[in-house]
């Protein structure tokens, strides 16, 4: 009888399933990692859409805060104008970007004098678990629950 040089079918089937089992510890921390990202995208993207609302709100003071995210961002930008003002990437102005939905609202006055955004995720608890808002005061809030409202009871990012 001649010895078959290889690896034997119980030999392979050991080195799967360790493999399946180092697989299934890495991938809940991969997850946990991108909610992270996004969270951190999230809050990034509201910090830029309060500093476009600055920015908006000084190149046109008759017109306050923008009153839509379409007014900030804009594809004609030759000359910008309160319309398409180009201050911000086209994704954030569609209001979608990373696994977070921003809302812009809460805008009233002639000109108008304040806003409110709100950075929620698409799908909780698999795009991200915290939900973050700001307005006129530039400072960016954080919260576990919904928020329906941004006002100074919901706990500001350090």
């Amino acid at each position: 009888m001649r010895k078959q040089k290889g690896f034997s079918l119980i030999e392979l089937l050991i080195v799967v399933a360790i493999i399946l089992i180092i697989a299934s510890m890495a991938i809940p921390n991969l997850l946990r990692a991108r909610m992270s990202a996004n969270e951190a995208s999230a809050v990034g993207a509201v910090r830029t859409l309060n500093t476009a609302q600055i920015s908006y709100n000084s190149a046109y003071p008759t017109v306050g805060y923008a009153a839509t995210l379409g007014a900030l961002g804009g594809a004609a930008c030759a000359p910008p104008n309160s319309t398409s003002a180009c201050l911000i990437d086209t994704q954030l102005a569609s209001g979608t970007k990373n696994g977070y939905t921003f809302t812009l609202s809460g805008v009233t006055g002639t000109p108008a004098a304040t806003y409110e955004v709100i950075a929620a995720p698409t799908l909780p608890n698999q795009t991200g678990v915290r939900y973050f808002c700001s307005f006129a005061d530039a400072v960016v809030r954080g919260a576990v629950s919904a928020i329906t409202t941004c006002d100074t009871s919901i706990t500001p990012l350090q």
